[in-house]
């Protein structure tokens, strides 16, 4: 009997220990999140409020301008955005099962080949943006706001390649979990943005001139910080210079970022489309600027959430650069866990403060009113969104970029986009419509994505992420032979 009670109290000292180092791993995984998280929020928040901002400031200097700078930024910007941040999370891959595996010397040169894809991509999509009036009359939007909307994407060309620098280097910084500079540089540079349009529009009104040099002048003096971190000495492990590396094996880099490209893009331009076919109804510039006030209340929230995107991408990559299978399952299920709690709040959160959202972008109540018919719909969205970006970040750390792809496909343009057809112009729901055709997209994404990460092998992922490494690796000496520039 006592032999009994020894080995019972044995078990349960056992299970208390188990229970103890369960919530210290808890802890240690929380805590790793938050390090790679916050600092991402804090660029994504202010790197999407400089948009939200001068969307703004253009708002109060008229609808025309309004509506025009939310179609050429949902549809244009994003569309560039879309294809340039997809092409950049093959750093985002690459890095993290580098830095995983200890290759830090690769690190830099992964960058730079980010660079020169990035840079050519980026320029062959300046037609978009050159041909902004012809483009939109082409689709028909109205002519003031295809007129209007030629010039503000004209405003937008710095600011897209300031796009190839930023994204590329937040996932480099990202990685090696190195990116509180990033947060600090972002903010500074929101505030600047905020300050300065204040001065050009309210106070000297230079109206477009204003809103769009203020943000142009911004985004890059965030990218000239960065620059000065990477190059004057704060990374000398995965800085090692210029280097004519960065043109070997390139093109590996460009399919895998080709493919990551698709994925991103299936997604953002899945919002664009749903924002075009709102400037084909009656009162085009009440529906754009209602869904598209909106659908920035969604992203700005999504900025958040893609954060966490980012620390599941760095956690899921560095674990399989380590081998470690177990630590990536658990490390899954710990950021999925804070990221679906915080999206419970902001569902809350747009439940009671549905209508009050409009009054930040415009004064007109026609607008306001369409907004408010939104909020249940945009609520359930806010939702979705704490959940469908960490199941991306698994995805595109373990290298899943062109799976997620046709998962996007799919959803989005086999589901989403003529279910919100049907309902806007067939059952006349009008821009409703069109947001319940967007959240059955997403809903449709999230399960298949939650199935297919569910039962992913990872064992096998940890393998096919060492091939991955071993095949692009370059020795330290054989990387210094080819150096062309050293900084």
């Amino acid at each position: 009997m006592d032999n009994g009670l020894e080995e019972r109290e044995r078990l349960l000292g056992f299970e208390e220990q188990e229970r103890n180092d369960l919530k210290q791993r808890i802890w240690k995984e929380m805590k790793l999140t938050w390090r790679i998280a916050f600092p991402s929020i804090l660029s994504r928040i202010a790197s999407f409020g400089q948009i939200l901002v001068t969307q703004s400031f253009l708002g109060h200097v008229g609808e025309i301008e309004l509506a025009s700078f939310a179609l050429v930024q949902s549809i244009f910007l994003r569309f560039v955005n879309g294809i340039l941040l997809g092409m950049s999370s093959a750093t985002e891959t690459l890095c993290g099962q580098a830095f995983g595996a200890g290759h830090y010397h690769m690190m830099g040169i992964y960058l730079q080949r980010s660079w020169l894809v990035d840079c050519v991509t980026a320029t062959i999509m300046l037609p978009v943006f050159i041909f902004g009036t012809p483009i939109m009359n082409l689709l028909g939007q109205q002519k003031d706001i295809a007129e209007t909307g030629g010039v503000i994407s004209l405003w937008l060309i710095p600011f897209v390649y300031n796009f190839v620098f930023s994204l590329t280097i937040q996932m480099f910084l990202q990685a090696q979990l190195k990116n509180m500079i990033i947060g600090w540089l972002s903010t500074a540079s929101f505030l600047l943005h905020v300050l300065m349009s204040w001065i050009f529009v309210s106070e000297l009104d230079l109206g477009i001139a204003g809103a769009m040099g203020s943000l142009n002048i911004s985004a890059w003096l965030n990218i000239i910080g960065l620059f000065v971190y990477i190059f004057c000495g704060w990374c000398p492990d995965t800085w090692k210079g210029f280097t004519n590396a960065a043109f070997t094996d390139i093109l590996p880099v460009i399919k895998l970022s080709i493919s990551s490209g698709v994925m991103i893009c299936l997604e953002l331009w899945y919002n664009s489309i749903l924002v075009l076919l709102a400037g084909y109804m009656k009162n085009a510039t009440v529906a754009i600027s209602a869904f598209s006030i909106c659908l920035n209340v969604s992203a700005f929230q999504l900025m958040i959430f893609l954060g966490f995107l980012g620390a599941s991408c760095v956690r899921v990559s560095n674990e399989l650069g380590r081998g470690n299978a177990k630590a990536t399952k658990f490390s899954i299920k710990v950021i999925l866990t804070i990221s679906a709690c915080l999206g419970v709040i902001c569902w809350i959160l747009c439940l009671i403060f549905g209508r009050q959202i409009s009054y930040l972008f415009t004064t007109s109540e026609e607008i306001a009113e369409e907004v408010s018919k939104l909020s249940v719909l945009l609520s359930f969205s806010l939702l979705l969104n704490s959940v469908q970006p960490v199941l991306s970040g698994v995805a595109v750390g373990a290298g899943m970029q062109s799976t997620v792809a046709f998962v996007n496909l799919g959803s989005y343009y086999f589901v989403g986009v003529p279910t919100g057809v049907l309902l806007a112009y067939v059952a006349n729901l009008g821009v409703t419509g069109l947001w319940i055709g967007l959240l059955g997209g997403i809903v449709i994404q999230t399960i298949i994505l939650s199935f297919i990460i569910w039962r992913t092998d990872w064992d096998d992922q940890v393998n096919k992420a060492s091939q991955r490494l071993n095949k692009w690796l370059l020795k330290p000496s054989e990387k210094s032979d080819r150096s062309s520039l050293n900084m």
